[in-house]
Formats: structure tokens, sequence, C-alpha cells
């Protein structure tokens, strides 16, 4: 994570224009909790303002939810991704993690990385994974795809993602009862049993 002001970056919230706010530390500090105002800059590093200080860690965390909310209500804002130390984790699947490996975004350099004792079953027996990296902002497709890496499920993208496809899911259940699903199978069924119809032999000239 990010330092600024000797405060180490504890959690950053962004938002889809670009804006966020994030929870700082500095045990050394006489207010040692902070939250700030924060955006990337046109080179990518993340920029502060808008400090509001604090000795009280839950209380600031509460400020930090409290801007953030303000911040939606103001300008009608989604979250884009929330930024915290080894909060998106990526498995390993074809090698183990070395050098030329694993993906070094801008910034975004991997928090943590785990090499196992061997091929191990990952995620409940999944999948089959060599070893994993945490990154505070997560990679993307590309990424991925290049490296051979697949998230994890506790991933938050893969949480969003698994829920919106639950909730469609859920929403064709509704639409369409399980009893009307059964006999729109059966009907197609019977359509693929059924047999051809007789094609028709266009009559001759002498028949016309």
């Amino acid at each position: 994570m990010d330092k600024n002001q000797g405060y180490a970056i504890l959690k950053a919230v962004m938002l889809e224009n670009g804006r966020g706010f994030a929870l700082g530390e500095c045990p050394r500090a006489p207010e040692p909790f902070v939250t700030w105002a924060c955006y990337d800059d046109e080179h990518g590093r993340q920029q502060y303002e808008w400090g509001h200080y604090g000795s009280d860690r839950e209380a600031l965390a509460r400020d930090l939810t409290e801007r953030v909310e303000d911040y939606q209500r103001q300008f009608s804002v989604k979250v884009a991704w929330v930024e915290e130390p080894g909060l998106y984790k990526y498995y390993s699947t074809q090698r183990p993690v070395d050098i030329g490996t694993f993906p070094k975004p801008s910034h975004n350099a991997p928090d943590e990385i785990v090499n196992y004792d061997q091929r191990v079953p990952v995620e409940g027996g999944a999948f089959l994974a060599w070893g994993h990296l945490t990154y505070t902002r997560p990679l993307s497709e590309k990424d991925m795809a290049d490296y051979e890496l697949r998230p994890s499920m506790d991933n938050p993208a893969v949480g969003k993602r698994m829920e919106r496809q639950r909730a469609a899911a859920e929403r064709k259940r509704k639409k369409f009862p399980i009893s009307r699903q059964m006999k729109e199978a059966g009907r197609q069924a019977q359509e693929r049993q059924a047999p051809p119809t007789p094609k028709r032999e266009a009559p001759d000239r002498g028949e016309r």
C-alpha cells in the first residue's frame, strides 16, 4: 500500500469517477489515524488532500465510510473498487511463482508471494495451483490471462460478479417457474423426436 506524510494507507475506497477516500495510520504521530480524499494523478500516482485526523481508529474508520457515502449521495457515483493490503488474491496455476512469472503493474506491486511445496488443490478443490500472490488493487483480465493466474472467489470483484450471476438466475427462475421450464423442455423434446414432415415433390410440367 501507499504512504503519505508518514501515514501507511490501510484502506482506500475508489469511486467510478476516479476520486476516492483513504484511511491511514502513523503510530508515531500525535494523531495516529487520518482519512483523506484521494485521486490518481496523470502519472497513476495517488494524491491525498483534505485530511481528517484523530486518535480513535474506529471513529476514523466510520469517518471514511461517511465520507464515501456523502460523496456518493452528492454525485451519484458507485464504488469501483476497494484497496486493502492483500485484498486481491490470485493463484499461479501452471508454474511456481518466480521472476517473470507474475504481473507487476505500475503502482500495484504484489503485497505477498507464496509458493506451495507442490501443486495443490485450492478454493475448495476447484483447481490446482503452485502458489499465490496478493495485490492491493485488482489485476486486469489481460494480466491474469498473460500469466495464467486465477482469482480467488473471495476477491471483491469475483464476489460481486457471482452475486450478479445469482441474481440473474433468480430473476429468470421467478420469470419462468420450474413447471413452465419443464413443460417447455418437454415440448422441445417432442419436437426433436417427431418424424420429419414428408417433402412433397413439385409436379413436372405435364401434371400442371
